[in-house]
This record gives C-alpha cells, sequence and structure tokens, in this order.
C-alpha cells in the first residue's frame, strides 16, 4: 500500500467510524494532518482521490465536506466505466451477466412492493415503447426508463443505481437498432409487456422468470450478433449492420 493509500484509507476510517458524519466539515488540513500523523502533501494527495470518488467534496472559500454518501452519488462514476468498456467484448458479456444475475431478482421483489402509482409509470413507459415502433431514441429512453421504474419500486437505492451503472446507454441504444434491423423488436417488446403483467398480478416468481427471459433473450441476441459478424470493430461492438 502506498503512502497515499494509507492516508485515503485513515480518512476512511473517520468517516466509517462517524468520527466525520455525512455533511461533516473536515478539520483545517494542518489540524487534520497532525492528528494522523500524515503529511500537509499527503493529506491534499488522499483527499484529491476522495474528491474524486464523490466522497468529499470541496467549497471554494469554506473547506472540504464529507459528501452525503448516498449510493446514487457513491456509484454514479460506474455509468461511466460502463461506457468506456464498449468496445471490450468480454467485458459486455460480462455486463449481461451481472444484469441476468440481479435485475429477475430484482423484478420479483419489485412484484411484492410496488404500489399502484409504480405501476402507471411502468405503464406509460411501455406504451410509449410501443408507439416508438422504429424511433431507436425513444425506443432507447423508454426502455432505460422502464427498467429504471420497475426496479425503483423495490424501493432499493442502490439496486437502481447499480442498473443505472451497468446499462449502458450506448450498448442499449446499438441493441436497440440491431433488434429492429432483424424484426426482433416486437418479440422485445412483448417480453417488456410480460413484466408489467407479472408485476400487476403481484407475482414475484413470475416476474422474476419473465425478466430473466427478458435479460437472456437479449444477452443471447447479443452474443449471437457478434459471433456472427466478424467485422464488429472495437470503435463498434455491433458492427456496421446494427447502425442501421
Amino acid at each position: 500500500m502506498s503512502l497515499t493509500d494509507r492516508a485515503i484509507a485513515r480518512i476512511r476510517e473517520l468517516i466509517q467510524s462517524g468520527d466525520l458524519a455525512p455533511g461533516s466539515k473536515l478539520p483545517p488540513e494542518q489540524q487534520l494532518a497532525t492528528q494522523l500523523g500524515l503529511s500537509r502533501n499527503l493529506m491534499r494527495e488522499a483527499v484529491k482521490v476522495l474528491v474524486v470518488a464523490r466522497v468529499l467534496e470541496i467549497r471554494r472559500g469554506d473547506g472540504t465536506y464529507v459528501t452525503s454518501l448516498q449510493p446514487d452519488l457513491l456509484l454514479g462514476g460506474l455509468t461511466g466505466a460502463v461506457e468506456l468498456l464498449q468496445g471490450d467484448t468480454g467485458a459486455l458479456f460480462d455486463l449481461m451477466e451481472v444484469r441476468r444475475l440481479f435485475e429477475p431478482v430484482a423484478a420479483a421483489l419489485a412484484a411484492t412492493r410496488i404500489a399502484e402509482s409504480g405501476l402507471a409509470d411502468v405503464k406509460r413507459h411501455l406504451d410509449a415503447m410501443t408507439e416508438a415502433r422504429d424511433d431507436v431514441e425513444l425506443l432507447n429512453q423508454h426502455d432505460a426508463a422502464f427498467h429504471r421504474a420497475v426496479i425503483a419500486a423495490t424501493g432499493n437505492d442502490t439496486l437502481v443505481t447499480l442498473l443505472d451503472g451497468i446499462s449502458g446507454r450506448t450498448l442499449r441504444a446499438r441493441i436497440w437498432r440491431g433488434l429492429i434491423d432483424t424484426d426482433a423488436a416486437g418479440r422485445t417488446l412483448a417480453e417488456h409487456e410480460a413484466i408489467y403483467q407479472a408485476l400487476v398480478a403481484r407475482d414475484g416468481p413470475l416476474a422474476q422468470a419473465a425478466a430473466l427471459l427478458h435479460v437472456s433473450n437479449t444477452e443471447g441476441w447479443l452474443r449471437a450478433h457478434l459471433g456472427a459478424n466478424g467485422s464488429a470493430s472495437p470503435a463498434d461492438p455491433l458492427g456496421p449492420r446494427a447502425e442501421g
């Protein structure tokens, strides 16, 4: 462990112990450095890293504060990392496996907790997807919102943030283009309808099965497409055909 990493660990220990609560202001730099037995340079480096990680925030003219430490803030950087993985075929499959592992279980939980307002939100996005037809941008937008509304019904903000992070807007758009090109969009919309109907029935196992079928079919389509398209490149993992 480098000296900077040790400095970061010391500050994190203060936060985890509750000595520095969310929203609290850090002591002056020299005071905190002395308290932790660190040099001011190491303290500055550690603070910079924790600011990038959204654990700390610097308020100009005021000082350095611990952030709210909410999941959407701390895990928000996952989305950017996922977008950077778009050119790595193996990483794309890994992400789909992650979705297959947790999204169906989350859908089952949502079925037991979803309120009427949540159902209305899911239905609104389902209807918008049906009306969008071949409009990839609208399909992409409401597809993401549909899945987010389902997971949001669990009341678990961490699950919602994880879904947002691993979904990958660019990949989702490319998949929709490919589905439209191969006349598979109708089947995919039917899978969304099945998820919605399971939520209406408040049937957890059925919602889990419907979500698993949907994610598995999407993953299978992606694997088949990449396997059949030898010209797929890192810049465009679904190749020219999917761009329509």
